[in-house]
């Protein structure tokens, strides 16, 4: 599975679920370096999700990037898989 149809699954649970907002951040040269794919808030937690295929790990500012949410108190994570996503969501509810 391409990153691309991972992350357009994951959209796509995301987007049916009651009183969730996300969207998906760009990478560009205005952007901020190794922000995680996917920015999500539910029931009042961030969230961000890192979306890679299988075999692929995240970058060294990606990693460093996640570790400051958690510090910071958000919820964020490398993800493979939708039903790791579901997984995090549903451990919200």
């Amino acid at each position: 599975m391409k990153e691309s149809n991972l992350t357009k699954s994951i959209k796509a649970y995301l987007g049916m679920k009651q009183g969730l907002f996300f969207w998906k951040e760009h990478g560009s040269m205005y952007g901020t370096g190794g922000v995680p794919d996917l920015i999500v808030c539910y029931k009042g937690r961030f969230v961000a999700l890192e979306c890679k295929t299988m075999g692929k790990k995240p970058t060294v500012l990606q990693q460093i990037t996640i570790k400051k949410i958690k510090r910071a108190g958000g919820i964020a994570a490398c993800v493979w898989s939708l039903e790791e996503v579901k997984a995090i969501i549903e451990a919200i509810e």
